[in-house]
Parts: C-alpha cells; structure tokens; sequence
C-alpha cells in the first residue's frame, strides 16, 4: 500500500476541533518537541494526555500538570487523537492501543513512519497523518 496523508482541508478540520489527544512520548522536559507540541495543543483547546512508557506509572509532569500515563489502555477516558512522538519501532504497539481504544486519529509527528502500520490503522477506520507536525500545519494551514 502506497501511504498518502490526509488532504489540507481534512487536517484543518483535524486541528480546528479540539478533542482529547494522548501525547505518546511526552516529556517533562522544556528542550523536548513533545512537551511544546503538547503545550500548543491545550493553547488551542485540545484536553492533552501526556503518555510515557519511560516514566513511573502516574507521575505528574509538572510542565503540563497533569498526571502521564505508561500507555493508552490506562488512561480511563475515551481518546479521540493519538499524537506520536516515538520511534517507528514502537507503532505497532501504539496502533494496537489506538484501535482498542477506539481512536479516530493518529498523527505520527516527523520522522515518524511506518506504511504498514498506516494500513493497519486505516482499516480499522482511525485516520492516519505521517511525518507531520502540528505546529508546522498550523502555520501553514491557518
């Protein structure tokens, strides 16, 4: 399958609705893209979840204050965007979640690539942007 990102109107309308987004690799860390993207997306209304495989099971990111979660399946509310800031390596998990979930997006920030992957997200009917990232899209779409 030959991957294609969702058309500019379709991410408009992405990013002009603000819905609960898991950020999935979201750090504590001001130097980090997660943490300012994460940032951004509550700017523009987004309820932001921040999630870390790497971080104690709720701790608290202090940037955000908001408790971080090991993984999607933990966060106890209904997630309408999964944001990715993990390697490709780690997608086949983050999908598992996102369709058990019932996620309508996944957005795979730069860099962040798997076709395979993208299939697998798309028929189970989840909408997939690859090798994006948000703040670039606002700036270039609004």
């Amino acid at each position: 399958m030959s991957f294609s990102n969702p058309n500019d109107d379709e991410i408009r309308r992405i990013l002009s609705q603000p819905a609960t987004v898991a950020v999935v690799g979201c750090s504590d860390s001001p130097a980090r893209d997660s943490l300012r993207i994460a940032m951004l997306l509550r700017n523009k209304g987004f309820k932001v979840i921040p999630v870390n495989p790497t971080l104690p099971p709720g701790a608290l990111l202090q940037a955000l204050g908001e408790r971080c979660y090991p993984d999607l399946k933990s966060i106890p509310e209904p997630v309408e965007i999964v944001d990715v800031f993990r390697r490709s390596e780690f997608l086949p998990e983050v999908v598992d979640q996102a369709i058990a979930k019932g996620a309508k997006i996944l957005w795979c920030q730069l860099g962040v690539v798997d076709p395979i992957q993208a299939e697998r997200a798309t028929k189970a009917g989840i909408t997939v942007v690859m090798d994006r990232c948000p703040a670039i899209e606002y700036g270039r779409l609004f």
